[in-house]
């Protein structure tokens, strides 16, 4: 047995069986000489009571000090009681970033992660979620083994989406496209995104370690404070009019969510066994933040119970009466009718929280009106309806948005003198 060096290796014939030459100042490093004439270099170590011998690379791209280097690596780690093999092949079958996505997407659709609100993500929620994989997160690092992803990796994904890198166009629905631009607050999101990804695979045990997105640099995302004028108002309203009979359930949709406050997603998911007229609110099944009640005024009422009922179930039926509308683009067509480019649906919730601070009432009351998560135990489990004051404060503020959409003043009708006749489908408690 002599020291493995390149005269040694280049001497080495092949023969009719595979042999190995052992190097005498290395214990366990070797070259197999296979009868093509291929010599692979190899380390061999016992860990516990079993021998692993493996491959280091083959003769010729690998020099006989590298593989020297690489086989003393092997050697100590065996010594620590760490199996060298089982650590290659665990290297091999590690996830990458995009296939730890794509696991957390799996579960995503079967309501199987949960928000901060501990309640299933919203199927909305995880198409929005995956838009974000498949257009910044995976062209970027989606390669990238996910136990081996380093903070400055995401830190390097975050400044490119920043600066418009993964921007394009992409195929979305049928005859629908996505524009997607990147920028700071989607660098944000999408950062916040892969974070939580790592923390719902860290506790099923998919990755260890510190996650890799703690510590990342983030601009700082500015929510929207727009809100619509008076002037505004009314511009929508004689938009409304103008369109009522082309699009009179995207009129009706825009209408309830200016009086109501309610998310567009909210209103056109709305079911026909949420609307309690008795109670004055709107019992729903479904939002951001689990089961809510809304109280309502009498002017949105008063548009639900002159709707027209093509479904049993929804109140706004799509194409074929068989499910729920979305007429995003038909409410932003108004928009665009009123010259309200810069503005859409959501800008109507705040503006109506907007119209309620401006009517007195506490922050405590537009929460309550808005569907904002409740904190209180008695809030989320035993109170079932809300109570006049909160009717009361819908009431009123939806009458003054009434006056400025209409451009008349609406008299505030008193709650308790409101005919009651939804017909059938009318929820009471």
């Amino acid at each position: 047995m002599a020291n493995l060096t390149k005269r040694t290796i280049d001497a080495a014939s092949p023969a009719k069986a595979e042999y190995f030459i052992w190097c005498a100042g290395t214990r366990g490093f070797g070259l197999r000489v296979y009868p093509s004439g291929k010599k692979v270099f190899i380390a061999q170590v016992r860990v516990g009571r079993s021998t692993r011998r493996l491959k280091i690379g083959q003769y010729g791209p690998f020099t006989v000090d590298q593989a020297r280097t690489a086989a003393q690596e092997i050697i100590r780690s065996a010594a620590m009681g760490i199996d060298p093999q089982r650590e290659k092949r665990e290297t091999r079958q590690a996830l990458t970033v995009a296939e730890l996505c794509e696991t957390y997407m799996q579960a995503a659709r079967a309501n199987l992660v949960l928000t901060r609100f501990r309640i299933p993500k919203r199927q909305t929620t995880v198409a929005v979620d995956e838009g974000r994989i498949t257009r910044h997160i995976n062209p970027l690092i989606g390669l990238i083994r996910a136990r081996d992803l380093t903070r400055a990796d995401v830190q390097k994904m975050v400044d490119q989406i920043t600066q418009g890198r993964t921007k394009g166009v992409y195929k979305g629905k049928p005859r629908g496209k996505a524009v997607v631009s990147g920028g700071c607050s989607t660098a944000a999101r999408a950062a916040s995104l892969l974070g939580g990804i790592y923390s719902w695979s860290e506790k099923r045990g998919l990755v260890t370690g510190l996650n890799p997105v703690r510590g990342v640099e983030t601009g700082r995302y500015l929510p929207r404070d727009r809100i619509v004028s008076t002037s505004e108002f009314r511009a929508l309203g004689t938009a409304m009019q103008e369109l009522s009979g082309d699009l009179p359930d995207a009129v009706a949709a825009l209408r309830l969510i200016a009086l109501t406050g309610a998310r567009r997603e909210e209103v056109c998911g709305l079911q026909w066994n949420e609307i309690d007229e008795l109670g004055h609110c709107l019992r729903l099944c479904e939002t951001k933040t689990g089961k809510s009640v809304r109280p309502i005024g009498t002017p949105a009422m008063a548009i639900l119970r002159a709707l027209p009922r093509r479904s049993d179930i929804w109140v706004f039926t799509n194409e074929t009466d068989t499910g729920s509308a979305d007429l995003k683009k038909a409410i932003a067509r108004i928009f665009d009718r009123a010259g309200l480019q810069d503005a859409r649906s959501h800008d109507l919730r705040r503006t109506f929280a907007s119209a309620a601070a401006d009517e007195g009432y506490s922050d405590a009351t537009i929460a309550a009106l808005l569907g904002h998560a409740q904190r209180g135990v008695t809030a989320r489990h035993y109170i079932r309806r809300p109570d006049e004051a909160l009717v009361a404060a819908a009431n009123r503020t939806a009458v003054r948005i009434v006056s400025q959409l209409d451009g008349k003043i609406a008299e505030v009708v008193p709650l308790q003198y409101v005919e009651r006749s939804l017909g059938p489908g009318q929820r009471s408690n």
